[in-house]
């Protein structure tokens, strides 16, 4: 299993990207699109399907984040790379 600090570190923030929102490695794919298709029932293979540029790793991140944000209680205080 992937440590949560190495998945985190998937999760950065360009505010040349979705005004700073986190996005994964870098691509113009958003932690919220990947955590929307989650909720909406995709699986993670469908998703990994429709975005080849994605890993599963990628979509462990975006869980591991949520999971971040909820247990900090604030999204302030989660801490993702800057590109």
């Amino acid at each position: 299993m992937v440590a949560i600090r190495e998945l985190l570190s998937r999760i950065t923030a360009d505010s040349k990207i979705f005004g700073g929102k986190p996005i994964i490695r870098g691509m113009r794919i958003s932690v919220e699109l990947v955590l929307s298709l989650l909720a909406q029932g995709e699986s993670a293979a469908e998703i990994l399907d429709d975005y080849p540029d994605l890993e599963a790793e990628d979509i462990q991140a975006c869980l591991a984040y949520r999971h971040a944000a909820i247990a900090l209680d604030t999204l302030a205080a989660v801490q993702v790379g800057e590109r």
